[in-house]
């Protein structure tokens, strides 16, 4: 499994201290079916904790894969509950499309996106 996240989300995990272990962590409950809410399609939201806190004050992440094939995970967009409740109609649908476009790339594609910037590859 290699996993990934965007732009906007490595700038997020870097400013709240999220580790990529973290992120590998969490990346492998998604793909074992562990996530709070399964969006469609390739959507998932899935509870990451705090540093030094539990699951009950944790970030809600946005996650993209394609079940069964755990190939590509991609961190997409992150948020606390006291931020917002949830993600409205327009977003979730914005992040679908993104999420379903990326785990249809090519390892050409993702080289690119990742020469681009556009996306990170997390490391252990």
């Amino acid at each position: 499994m290699k996993v990934f996240k965007n732009k906007w989300f490595n700038h997020w995990a870097g400013k709240e201290g999220i580790s990529d272990t973290d992120l590998l962590n969490a990346a492998t409950e998604v793909t074992a079916g562990k996530v709070e809410a399964d969006l469609g399609g390739c959507l998932f939201k899935k509870r990451l904790p705090r540093s030094g806190g539990g699951k009950r004050g944790a970030y809600r992440v946005i996650v993209g894969y394609k079940k069964p094939n755990a190939e590509k995970v991609i961190f997409l967009y992150a948020f606390t509950k006291s931020d917002k409740a949830n993600l409205s109609a327009r977003e979730e649908a914005a992040l679908s499309l993104v999420a379903e476009s990326f785990v249809s790339t090519t390892e050409k594609q993702v080289q690119e996106l990742i020469a681009a910037g556009s996306i990170w590859e997390v490391q252990p």
